[in-house]
């Protein structure tokens, strides 16, 4: 019995140990390693106030330090990328976290001794370490664009530049080219097109078949707004976009129309 006590008071002596982490910066200079210590130990780390958290879907308050003040040099023309551990990887340009508006780039670090509480989808959580804005909508940040369980931050090439393959020709429709902006703001973040793209949690959506070839566009639309709606999956990862805010219907109706180009446009793989 005092051998068991032992070792569940060693277990719990230990258990800040097992959720600390490091997060790895790398904007093309020479990578940065931050430890979860380190980070909430930065003179700059404040409590903030999410009033409609993305992925808690209510108010949150978080330890977190100024993204800006993670990033030296960045600067408008450079693209960063940021990757879960789950390989979730949210594209993000340079000039959507230097605006000059109200909007924020924070990022939340979870105190070992404080844990944050479980996601509504996902048992494994948000720490340690979630990008989250104040004021998201003065830049019109996607809910794409709140990446949790973060590990890696870097700065890449843009979308259009490390995946030709996926871009609209300079023929397309204005609605067509505004879907692909769209789509790499959202979608591109857990799903691959014509088998291109870094973030393998979804499957393609255009090879072998678009969904827009097997899916009504009335049911295609409600999936995107509610994944429920049509399939009954509580583990499924596919949280949706159900307001106006996360996509409005012109956006919405611009990826559909991208969808529609893109499945007469396949790559062969």
């Amino acid at each position: 019995m005092k051998s068991l006590l032992y070792c569940c008071l060693l277990w719990l002596c230990l258990l800040p140990l097992v959720h600390a982490a490091d997060l790895r910066i790398d904007l093309g200079h020479g990578a940065k390693t931050w430890s979860t210590a380190e980070l909430l130990s930065r003179a700059d780390a404040t409590t903030v106030t999410i009033t409609d958290d993305v992925a808690f879907r209510r108010p949150m308050h978080y330890r977190a330090v100024p993204l800006l003040a993670l990033l030296p040099g960045l600067s408008a023309g450079q693209h960063l990328q940021f990757v879960a551990v789950d390989g979730f990887a949210a594209e993000i340009p340079a000039t959507t976290i230097l605006n000059q508006q109200d909007s924020q780039a924070w990022l939340a670090v979870e105190d070992p001794a404080r844990p944050w509480p479980a996601l509504p989808e996902n048992a494994k959580g948000a720490g340690p370490f979630y990008l989250v804005w104040t004021h998201p909508q003065g830049v019109h940040v996607s809910p794409e664009q709140w990446p949790y369980q973060l590990a890696v931050i870097r700065t890449l090439s843009g979308v259009d530049a490390r995946f030709p393959v996926i871009v609209p020709a300079v023929g397309a429709t204005a609605e067509v080219r505004r879907g692909f902006d769209v789509f790499k703001r959202t979608c591109f973040a857990c799903h691959t097109m014509n088998g291109e793209g870094d973030s393998k949690l979804g499957p393609d959506l255009n090879l072998p078949y678009s969904p827009i070839e097997y899916l009504r566009a009335d049911l295609l639309r409600g999936y995107i707004r509610n994944p429920q709606s049509l399939r009954r999956w509580p583990e499924a990862r596919m949280i949706g976009f159900p307001t106006q805010e996360s996509l409005s219907d012109t956006d919405l109706d611009a990826v559909l129309a991208y969808l529609r180009y893109m499945a007469k446009h396949k790559a062969a793989h």
